[in-house]
């Protein structure tokens, strides 16, 4: 049985999921008909999502590109797939999944340091050698993949696989609106499933332009949901969960100041105060040697209330939501385009953390008078 993949969301949010009949939940009538998207699921309360074990099992074919990429079919690699060039397309192809991509362009994104015949050759050569590896004998299921024309081509919609970074993205966008304190137990499983999945930055060891992006996207993902989960940790009192998410957080990013600030908190709400001042002197350190720059204000507040050891301030007083990760470019850009697009999502992100110092500093300023 097999999940076809979706757009981000569409799945985990979905009100129509039907029920096999030996897998129906608690007060639900057994349903009439079956589909092809009928999935077994874990059950919490009233809201069901598969486990990342089920949807993984339920496809004959799973990608994974966190970390080395990966590419199998009934738990055994796919052959042909060894040659960069090859690899290099099907994982642009895979992440942009919901597009439909012209043969000319993305010759040129991929190489675009060739001459324009020389990159349409490229790209007629590895289309051949990358069909040649999907169309095997055994394995008919893999040459329904991709869909490819004399001017297209693009991820078949209806094909059934499992990708990895599409688990992770679904789930972010699952509870992106969900405040962290409103969690269920259910979709903290479902975040802690997928950040579980996170085996290191998306493709390490590639540094094509339009890679470096997406790794960024996905690990800010991967961060924010880290950071949801510390979120729901302290609301719940989970200190010492908490704390362990914080420092996967930092384990990627040490001087990443809203982390320190979450492991400060969870420390002295855990009843360890000297634990929580160690923790701003290992954030001090991290960003004087990282990035040239002392805390932010509101982190030298946070420290300044440990010391005067105001609990009830602190406890009252939750950090903000943190910032969403960027947003890839609209479908059908070129290259030029895509970067300048990228550079503003870039700019815009620095903007909103510039306006939540700017805020942070005047709330200071106003309680000293």
């Amino acid at each position: 049985m097999c999940v076809t993949a979706q757009p981000p969301g569409s799945f985990l949010n979905s009100t129509r999921l039907r029920f096999p009949p030996m897998l129906v939940a608690p007060g639900r009538e057994s349903p009439k008909t079956t589909s092809a998207r009928t999935v077994p699921l874990s059950a919490v309360g009233c809201v069901l999502f598969p486990t990342v074990k089920e949807q993984r099992s339920m496809n004959q074919i799973s990608f994974s590109l966190l970390g080395k990429l990966s590419g199998c079919c009934d738990g055994a690699e796919i052959p042909g797939l060894e040659l960069h060039r090859v690899q290099e397309l099907l994982c642009y192809l895979l992440i942009y999944r919901r597009r439909n991509h012209n043969r000319e362009q993305l010759a040129s994104v991929l190489w675009g340091e060739t001459s324009t015949a020389q990159s349409k050759k490229n790209l007629r050569q590895t289309i051949w050698q990358l069909q040649t590896a999907l169309h095997q004998e055994r394995q008919p299921v893999l040459a329904r993949l991709l869909m490819v024309d004399n001017e297209w081509i693009q991820v078949n919609p209806d094909a059934s696989y499992w990708l990895d970074i599409a688990v992770l993205e679904d789930a972010f966008l699952a509870v992106q609106a969900v405040p962290d304190s409103h969690l269920t137990a259910e979709q903290k499983r479902l975040l802690e499933e997928s950040a579980g999945l996170y085996r290191g930055d998306l493709l390490e060891g590639w540094y094509q332009e339009w890679c470096i992006f997406e790794r960024e996207r996905y690990r800010s993902m991967y961060l924010a949901i880290l950071d949801k989960l510390i979120g729901y940790s302290e609301a719940h009192g989970e200190y010492e969960a908490g704390l362990l998410f914080g420092a996967q957080v930092l384990r990627f990013d040490r001087a990443m100041e809203r982390a320190h600030r979450r492991l400060m908190r969870l420390h002295y709400l855990a009843g360890n105060r000297t634990a929580a001042l160690r923790q701003y002197e290992l954030c001090l350190q991290a960003l004087r040697e990282e990035l040239d720059v002392e805390p932010a204000q509101s982190t030298q507040q946070l420290y300044r209330q440990i010391c005067a050891d105001e609990h009830d301030q602190i406890a009252g007083t939750p950090l903000p939501p943190a910032s969403p990760p960027p947003t890839p470019p609209a479908t059908g850009t070129s290259p030029a385009i895509q970067q300048l697009l990228q550079l503003r999502i870039t700019l815009a992100a620095l903007q909103q953390q510039l306006d939540q110092c700017v805020k942070a500093l005047e709330q200071t300023l106003t309680s000293r008078h």
